[in-house]
């Protein structure tokens, strides 16, 4: 357990020193989605490296494999959201909103370094999340037990599942926003049509399966948290309520009568509207 404390340190110094170059970055852009993209890629790897230096010997099948899962999903997921959201891509809303509301006070040029100053200490936040949500990858690090356990192959499989599904959904809501008209519509393709955040419900189910590898290690079932809470942060932090205000703004009665018909989050049959008396 010790060894597991010396790589969670660690990781959060490597953690830290990233989002430092990242906050540089967001604030030169002006563009502090930026955070997304790299939290992302920081989780993924700070798992390969808790994998590599992890076990005392030469990695075993079982560290390859959360390696090779974490890369996986960090790379396709990154890379989306860094063409989806930055790359020629104004500020996401949900940066933005927090930029005009931490610079209000003092106005002009102070507003906005105090603005940075806030955004400095919340990708350090992102920085400590990330080793937090790597843990997953830590326990099989340390794991010394030979052969790949049931529901280890438990976890593989609906880490495939979940990754499939994520990335349809992102792929239908692109195919979705490059065709014309669409402009002030909202996504009805696909998986969109049995949940309004089809891309948060398979993204979660990601950190199931990360914690349900995770928990065939010693100290593992610790694990469960990191599902637990990133259900948590999309139903009442950074997922569901930011992005459904964004789409209401936008989208107005269209996302009103989306959100009226579709679940919010487990993929489901769409709900018919109540007929309106004459």
């Amino acid at each position: 357990m010790y060894r597991g404390v010396q790589l969670a340190v660690l990781g959060w110094a490597v953690a830290a020193i990233v989002m430092v170059i990242l906050w540089v970055i967001g604030r030169r852009l002006r563009n502090y989605g930026v955070v997304d993209v790299g939290w992302t890629y920081l989780v993924a790897g700070l798992a390969v490296l808790f994998a590599v230096t992890g076990p005392l010997v030469a990695m075993s099948g079982r560290q390859w494999l959360i390696a090779a899962m974490f890369t996986t999903w960090g790379l396709r997921l990154g890379t989306y959201l860094l063409v989806d959201r930055v790359i020629g891509r104004p500020e996401d809303g949900r940066y933005a909103t927090l930029r005009e509301s931490w610079s209000r006070a003092p106005a002009g040029p102070a507003g906005a370094a105090a603005a940075d100053r806030r955004f400095f200490w919340f990708f350090q936040a992102q920085a400590l999340a990330a080793v937090f949500f790597a843990l997953p990858a830590l326990f099989p690090a340390l794991h010394t037990a030979a052969a790949i356990a049931p529901l280890e192959w438990a976890g593989v499989a609906l880490w495939a599942l979940a990754v499939l599904g994520e990335s349809a959904a992102d792929w239908q809501l692109t195919r979705f926003k490059q065709r014309a008209g669409t402009r002030g519509r909202t996504c009805r393709d696909g998986l969109w049509r049995y949940s309004r955040h089809p891309n948060y419900f398979f993204e979660w189910l990601v950190w199931v399966a990360y914690a349900l590898f995770a928990s065939a290690s010693p100290f593992g079932l610790i694990a469960v948290a990191c599902p637990a809470v990133m259900l948590y942060l999309l139903f009442n932090v950074t997922g569901i309520p930011a992005t459904e205000a964004q789409a209401v703004l936008s989208r107005g009665d269209d996302y009103r009568d989306y959100q009226a018909t579709t679940s919010a989050f487990v993929p489901w049959f769409p709900r018919r509207r109540p007929a309106v008396s004459p």
